[in-house]
């Protein structure tokens, strides 16, 4: 099984580096970096009415970490992705070292949505989600967030500014912002748990 060996990973991490494959069916990765960074705000999450009536309804059961590598796979799932082989079992073994989280969403025992991100020190890199049923996706956001303030994170880099995220107060930001962030974040230590 091919591997990018966890301490690149995490060594590319700490630079705001990251990897991406152009398709599914790639053999290896690319290396990507922005000049303008995606972020969501700590703190300055938006939660519509909507969204927090599902949360109040508890319509999903959720958890962390329970099955990490499904929730990649279902990621990778769709017709354009990023995210291959090489990419589901590199970051496999980084969540079997405690560097890769998951949050899932469960409605009847069934996995029905969830996202995956790299943690290190205080800071999140959000990676990707995905949903079978409507709303997962959000909850699964939601309880990121959560956990995240929760445990004192500083930075949830989201890589890219989408007009998906921004609805949950994600904003972009400079090269030069991004780094201090970064930093500080790096400087600090935080456990990712509900």
């Amino acid at each position: 099984m091919r591997i990018i060996p966890p301490n690149n990973l995490l060594e590319a991490y700490a630079q705001g580096i990251f990897p991406m494959a152009e398709s599914k069916d790639a053999d290896d990765v690319d290396w990507y970096t922005a000049r303008r960074r995606g972020i969501i705000p700590i703190g300055e999450f938006h939660t519509s009415d909507n969204l927090a009536r599902i949360i109040r309804q508890e319509r999903f059961e959720v958890r962390v970490n329970h099955n990490f590598r499904e929730v990649v796979k279902n990621c990778a799932n769709r017709d354009s992705t990023w995210i291959n082989d090489l990419i589901i079992n590199s970051y496999d073994v980084l969540h079997q070292n405690g560097n890769a989280c998951s949050v899932e969403c469960y409605r009847d025992g069934e996995l029905a949505g969830g996202l995956y991100g790299v943690r290190l020190k205080a800071a999140f890199f959000g990676e990707s989600m995905f949903k079978k049923e409507k709303w997962a996706d959000k909850v699964a956001l939601y309880y990121c967030h959560e956990i995240l303030q929760k445990n004192g994170f500083v930075l949830w880099d989201t890589q890219f500014y989408t007009d998906h995220l921004a609805q949950f107060g994600c904003v972009e930001i400079e090269a030069e912002e991004y780094e201090q962030m970064l930093d500080e974040a790096l400087n600090k230590e935080c456990e990712f748990e509900l």
